[in-house]
């Protein structure tokens, strides 16, 4: 008996699951990329080259849309990440 062993109903829905795991890969892959290079450049510390200077509101940037953007795209890659170990998880559970 094989240690990982699963009922006979689920692993013959493994190859489905695994088309449904590699669109959902597919889609965050593809909408990581649009936030990425939607997000603004941080140059911070780059302000005494171009005379640029830190304000009040450039300094509270918690609820701003860079905040945003960097806890969606930090969002996004965990996602991503757990879809590829359930990925290859059901690779190795599954040999057909």
């Amino acid at each position: 008996m094989f240690l990982l062993s699963v009922a006979g109903w689920v692993a013959d829905s493994f190859p489905i699951i695994r088309i449904v795991i590699i669109t959902l890969m597919v889609a965050i892959g593809l909408a990581l990329i649009v936030v990425i290079m939607f997000q603004p450049s941080s140059s911070s510390g780059m302000g005494a080259l171009t005379g640029q200077r830190d304000t009040f509101y450039s300094k509270d940037k918690s609820k701003s849309l860079e905040s945003v953007m960097k806890r969606l795209t930090a969002i996004l890659g965990i996602v991503e990440g757990v879809l590829a170990i359930l990925f290859f998880v059901t690779l190795i559970i599954y040999h057909g």
